[in-house]
């Protein structure tokens, strides 16, 4: 599988840590969030559901509470969160089975669990610092099949629309699903996100047809765009629809 350095969103204006130029950002210390997604080689998940678990794990630790806070008042992974969100909005995504999977559930972080997917988020690292456990993990080399055609997405929660000209591994994409999803998380209010939340982070992803994809990509939602460090060109990968719909949890 492999990783996914940077994304862009829809407005380049202002110091976005989705821009493709090089801006201020660049500057500072680079961080990495690290995902792991389990791959046994008997049992598999979908690649639909390692999608929206990915995207469900990044959620899942910028609102847990060890993340959040400042001074005193700030959780553990706090300072790294800052640091991470300061500079590039790096997601590297890696597969593990058997005693690797046991030796990442062993370090800090969270175990997201979808339908058939597991995918542990830990807190972001230095480029150059990652935990040896999870250094020895493979980035590339297996995919991901749905055994079936994924559902039609439920739309009263977020969708995640994926390019449909692209050709993207699962862990390129879980990748890109995870920057469609922090996207949505930065559009919402406090409220909104803890209403998210309580809900269990509903969301789905599913492959945009032509049509749609060129309806979702002129319209004014956030948009992530990958810098085509790996694996594709530079261009759109992910379109984020129906965010307004998380805010009516909150009544």
């Amino acid at each position: 599988m492999s990783s996914d350095p940077t994304a862009v969103d829809q407005a380049p204006e202002g110091d976005s840590p989705f821009r493709s130029e090089r801006t201020v950002r660049d500057e500072a210390p680079q961080f990495v969030l690290p995902l792991v997604v389990r791959i046994e080689k008997a049992a598999p998940p979908a690649r639909t559901d390692a999608l929206e678990t990915a995207a469900r794990a990044v959620l899942t630790i910028l609102s847990d509470e060890r993340s959040l806070g400042e001074g005193e008042s700030a959780g553990e992974w706090a300072q790294a969160i800052r640091d991470w969100q300061d500079a590039r909005i790096r997601k590297v995504v890696r597969r593990a089975r058997g005693a690797e999977w046991r030796r990442a559930e062993a370090l800090p972080g969270i175990t997201v669990t979808g339908k058939s997917a597991e995918v542990r988020v830990f807190p972001p690292v230095p480029l150059d610092g990652w935990p040896k456990e999870l250094a020895k993990l493979q980035v590339s080399g297996t995919d991901l099949d749905d055994p079936e055609p994924p559902m039609d997405a439920d739309l009263t929660a977020p969708v995640l629309w994926l390019n449909p000209d692209l050709d993207m591994s699962a862990g390129k994409t879980m990748a890109q699903t995870g920057h469609g999803a922090q996207l949505a998380w930065w559009e919402l209010s406090d409220e909104e996100r803890a209403a998210w939340r309580d809900a269990g982070f509903p969301l789905a992803v599913r492959t945009a047809a032509p049509a749609r994809w060129r309806e979702l990509t002129a319209s004014a939602i956030p948009l992530v765009r990958d810098a085509g460090f790996t694996e594709i060109a530079p261009g759109l990968t992910v379109a984020v629809e129906g965010v307004d719909r998380v805010r009516s949890l909150s009544r």
